[in-house]
């Protein structure tokens, strides 16, 4: 099982991302540094809390966090990088479980 984590937006300015990077998780939680492709420890914040339920089947729908119109079966969460305040950039991410 895979974790895949996509860089979908960015508000602002973000030193760290780029649309389209990814990060990329083995078992739901080992950090794959191959295919892995940028990392920033403060968005890893807004992940944590939901890449083990996601890992273990729970949905996005559960946990408030589908996209309102798509019907992607992604998560969707953003960095705690308030754009607007820092000059900064907040990014959306999306979280989707594939088998292998």
């Amino acid at each position: 099982m895979r974790l895949i984590i996509r860089v979908e937006q960015i508000a602002g300015h973000c030193p760290a991302y780029r649309v389209g990077d990814c990060i990329v998780l083995d078992h739901g939680f080992r950090l794959n540094l191959a295919e892995t492709t940028a990392g920033c420890m403060h968005s890893f914040a807004s992940m944590i809390p939901y890449h083990i339920a996601l890992a273990n089947g729970v949905r996005p729908e559960q946990m408030g966090l589908a996209h309102k119109e798509l019907r992607d079966g992604k998560a969707y969460v953003q960095c705690l990088d308030p754009c607007q305040v820092t000059g900064g950039g907040t990014v959306t991410f999306s979280m989707q479980v594939h088998e292998d």
